[in-house]
């Protein structure tokens, strides 16, 4: 995928990490995306979501707490997300979102760029 293809997208970054979300940031920044965040919390989240982004690049836990709201949010909504996680997978209670995209941590920025923005055009190409 070319460079543009984040170019101006609003991207939520949703990490409890400070420094992976230091390198999500600069990185997303680097491809030319608005980077909204990051935040720490499901509940910030939410809120950065109502106020409305292109994409969306989530932790799944956040100290003990999972992001599911957010992601259940995002994908009703048909909104791209990446999934970063320590887990191979996404926990058997929640089968319904094997269509997500999950890397595994630590990801590989130049294949969570191209994944996202696959998505975003995907979005783009059903929006129009």
């Amino acid at each position: 995928m070319v460079k543009g293809s984040l170019e101006n997208k609003r991207i939520l970054i949703l990490e409890d990490d400070p420094l992976l979300a230091l390198d999500l940031e600069d990185y997303l920044t680097e491809q030319g995306a608005t980077v909204v965040g990051p935040v720490s919390s499901v509940e910030l989240a939410l809120e950065a979501v109502k106020k409305g982004i292109d994409a969306a690049v989530l932790d799944l836990n956040l100290r003990g707490v999972y992001s599911y709201p957010v992601i259940e949010v995002l994908a009703e909504a048909g909104t791209p997300l990446v999934v970063c996680s320590g887990y191979a997978e996404l926990p058997d209670t929640r089968m319904e979102l094997t269509d997500i995209v999950l890397l595994p941590k630590p990801c590989d920025l130049n294949i969570l760029q191209s994944r996202l923005a696959e998505q975003i055009a995907e979005a783009s190409g059903k929006s129009s």
